[in-house]
């Protein structure tokens, strides 16, 4: 039997998507199925342009030249990292209603659905994240 990782992003600054992104691919990296809900501000964590100017906390600009000397991948490699490694992507439905976004606002290869969608890969997972 696999391992199953279930991972909510509600957050959207950078460090919110290193957490995300880094479990999430390291997790579908040792053959564990993976689907990550994305409600409110996670959706920066996929949208089209967001995604490329994340927020860092105040005080912690220093962590970008940091990322960058350690050869850390950015938000969109590791995006497109985990979406290599067939990471199932779920944007919130409601979530997006709400903000008035579409598909069309967010990186190819998404599904959109709402906690339904999210619950019925969940039901059974051995790991469950929120961040």
């Amino acid at each position: 039997m696999s391992t199953k990782v279930a991972m909510i992003a509600s957050h959207g600054g950078m460090f919110d998507a290193y957490k995300v992104f880094n479990i999430a691919t390291a997790s579908a990296a040792t053959d564990a199925e993976v689907a990550i809900f994305f409600t409110f501000e996670g959706l920066n964590l996929i949208h089209k342009e967001a995604h490329h100017q994340l927020p860092l906390p105040a005080g912690a600009e220093h962590f970008a030249e940091g990322f960058k000397q350690a050869n850390i991948p950015s938000i969109p490699q590791l995006v497109q990292m985990a979406q290599e490694l067939g990471v199932k992507i779920i944007a919130c439905q409601m979530t997006m209603d709400v903000m008035n976004l579409t598909k069309e606002d967010f990186i190819e290869g998404i599904e959109v659905g709402g906690a339904v969608t999210f619950l019925d890969f969940a039901k059974d997972a051995n790991v469950t994240l929120t961040f």
